[in-house]
Formats: C-alpha cells, sequence, structure tokens
C-alpha cells in the first residue's frame, strides 16, 4: 500500500480510539483493546518488507502513521512506536545482509516486540550468571511501553565475564518465559495508558543461542548509531502529533477571545514551536533515508540534537495551547491537560537533554561522546 492508504487506516480507526482517552487515563487503563484491531490492519507488521510477509510500508511511511495516529490517541500511538522501532532495526540488518528472523514471525504471527530501551542505554543494569547452555538473568525493566500486549522483550543485562571482564549481553526473551513477569508499577504523571509496566526477570534462563550482541561495558557502542537513527524519528513524531492535537484544541478555544493580544501572542508562539517540532522530525525521517545511510557518530549526534528539539518545541507548542486556551483549557474535558501530561514523557527516551548536549559537545570537542 502507499503511504496515503495506510494514513486512510490511521484515519478510520483514530476516531474510535480516541474515544475513552480521558478514562483511560483516569483509571490508568491499557490501550488493550486497541492491538486487535492493530494487527486485523495490518499495521503491526506493517514495516516488515513483503519477502518477509509483512505490509511493506516504507520508514517515511511509518514516522507518518506514527505521527497521525498520536493526533488522535497518545498512548496508542507511543506503545506502537515502541515496537515499530525494533522491528525498524531489524529491517535495517535484514536490508544490509544480516539476519533478522523475528521479522517472519511478527509478520506471521503479528507479535508484538517489547523494548526497555529506556532504562539500558549504554550500561545496562540487571547481571546475568554463567550456566550451563547459556544464563540466568536477573533484572527489573523499566518503561516497557505495551509490555501487556507484548510477546518478546528486547533487552540487555549486565555480564562481568572473567576473562573479558564487564560486558553487555543482548537478546531477546519470550515474555512468557519461566521467571519473567511484569510489575503493576505503571501509575505515573503521563501517558498513562501505554502499560508501560516493569518487566521483572528472575533467574530467567536465556540460552547461548538467543544473544545476539556481546559487547564491553562502558563507552559508546557502535550498535546505538543504528538504534538512534531508526528509532528517533518514530518516538519524536507521537509527541508532535501530541502537540498538533494540542494545537486543534487550543484555536479553537482561542478564537472566542481572538481580538486579546496576549492570546493573539500565545497562539502566535504555539503555532511557531509546533512548527519547529514538525521540522525537525521531518528533518530526522530524512535523515534516516529510508534506511540507506551508513550509521556513524555524527549522525547519530545529528539525530539526537533533532529529538530533543523536536520533543522540547512539541513540549513548548502545548504549554502554549494550555496559555492560548485560558481558564478553559484548565478544565479536563478539553482534553489539553492529559496531553500537557503526556507530552513530558518525551523527556525520558534517550536521551535526555542535557546528557544528550553533553553527547553533542563532547563529539565536538574530540572526546568520546560518553565518558
Amino acid at each position: 500500500m502507499e503511504a496515503e492508504q495506510w494514513l486512510k487506516i490511521v484515519d478510520e480507526i483514530g476516531p474510535e480510539f480516541a474515544k475513552g482517552a480521558d478514562e483511560r487515563d483516569e483509571g490508568d487503563t491499557f490501550v488493550a483493546k486497541h492491538y486487535p484491531v492493530l494487527r486485523e490492519r495490518g499495521i503491526i507488521s506493517a514495516l516488515v518488507p513483503k519477502e518477509l510477509g509483512g505490509g511493506g510500508a516504507s520508514y517515511s511511511t511509518m514516522a507518518a502513521l506514527l505521527r497521525r495516529l498520536a493526533y488522535y490517541d497518545s498512548s496508542t500511538a507511543l506503545s506502537l512506536a515502541m515496537h515499530q522501532h525494533l522491528v525498524a532495526a531489524q529491517v535495517f540488518n535484514h536490508l544490509n545482509g544480516r539476519p533478522a528472523p523475528v521479522l517472519p514471525r511478527v509478520a506471521a504471527d503479528q507479535l508484538v516486540l517489547v523494548s526497555t530501551g529506556a532504562r539500558d542505554w549504554m550500561e545496562s543494569n540487571g547481571q546475568a550468571t554463567r550456566v550451563d547452555g547459556g544464563f540466568r538473568v536477573t533484572a527489573r525493566k523499566a518503561f516497557a511501553s505495551g509490555s501487556p500486549a507484548g510477546a518478546i522483550a528486547v533487552t540487555s543485562v549486565q555480564y562481568d565475564d572473567p576473562a573479558e571482564g564487564p560486558q553487555v549481553l543482548h537478546f531477546a526473551l519470550p515474555l512468557t518465559a519461566e521467571g519473567v513477569s511484569l510489575d503493576n508499577d505503571w501509575y505515573v504523571h503521563g501517558m498513562r495508558a501505554t502499560g508501560s509496566q516493569t518487566i521483572v526477570m528472575k533467574d530467567a534462563f536465556v540460552p547461548d543461542a538467543a544473544i545476539s550482541l556481546k559487547r564491553p561495558r562502558g563507552g559508546f557502542a557502535p550498535i546505538f548509531n543504528v538504534v538512534v537513527l531508526v528509532a528517533m524519528p518514530l518516538i519524536a513524531g507521537v509527541y508532535v502529533g501530541v502537540a498538533e492535537r494540542a494545537v486543534e484544541i487550543a484555536l479553537g478555544l482561542a478564537k472566542k477571545r481572538a481580538n486579546d493580544p496576549t492570546v493573539q501572542w500565545s497562539v502566535g508562539e504555539m503555532l511557531s514551536a509546533a512548527m519547529v517540532a514538525g521540522t525537525c522530525h521531518e528533518k530526522g525521517v530524512s535523515m534516516t533515508n529510508e534506511f540507506n545511510f551508513t550509521p556513524n557518530l555524527e549522525l547519530t549526534s545529528r539525530m539526537l540534537v533533532l529529538k530533543t528539539q523536536a520533543v522540547e518545541q512539541a513540549k513548548r507548542a502545548v504549554e502554549c495551547a494550555m496559555e492560548a486556551a485560558g481558564g478553559a483549557g484548565f478544565y479536563r474535558k478539553t482534553g489539553l491537560e492529559r496531553l500537557l501530561r503526556d507530552v513530558r514523557a518525551g523527556h525520558y527516551h534517550p536521551l535526555p537533554s542535557k546528557q544528550q548536549m553533553s553527547f553533542t559537545g563532547r563529539l565536538a570537542l574530540g572526546l568520546d561522546p560518553i565518558e
């Protein structure tokens, strides 16, 4: 299907997804009922290449799809983005001649992948112990969006190798595996319906065959030159979509006080911030170039800058939307209050703004980007 057809599907299912968003937010209720629809309409496997049984959507199409879906429902879009950025990394591997065995499974069984990257970054957390045939792993992986609907966690843990020293092991682990459970702990400020429960691993067995990468712990790992490039535009686009919805709501309310100079100023500032956020997102999507890029640190740094600015300007746009709406925006029934909380979650995706600035500054000064 072409991009327009995928976006048409979002516009068909989006209004129904939007219903009950406030109730789900108030009740901390996961968007579980949306996943059968996402599977039925082919969105779960949309990014998987056609030759592997998927929908064959382009990268830019998926970025636009997530941004549009966030306009209707923030939490559904963010949960889906966590799955899709893992799929995107595997598509990059597939297109570059590296094995991506999970992709046919995503297509055939509509499997949902769950990321734990927000807590892991370079050092990871948790601990692996060597046993016959593999490792026993104990860890807590927070911010695992979509985990109640997930099939496989894509994660990592620390391992102290007797010969090679501190290492990080990367692997995929079924959420149904013995010793794996979800902690009922997702009671948070915003994005409450994403089901981002902590994945708990207690002596879970990970066979040697499941280890996809073993790398030294500390410093920058080159694998993230791929992860950052394919993940950040998909994730940041969700927050741009949230801002676009807030702008629409605020304009409807602000027009009632259109002659007030302070309202005019707030609307102008709101639209300016939203435009900058959207432009940064679009630049990030173009840098990924439909998976046709050569991973390197300079690209990674630029993408992290764009992610920071897309999210920060999206946050600013929603804050200005609250100002432009006036007192009416303070009431929950307008939806702005929830969007203001939801957009703030963008800060927590790697890298938070101050860490990104340190990364970018160190690299420009000829230092390793991570101390």
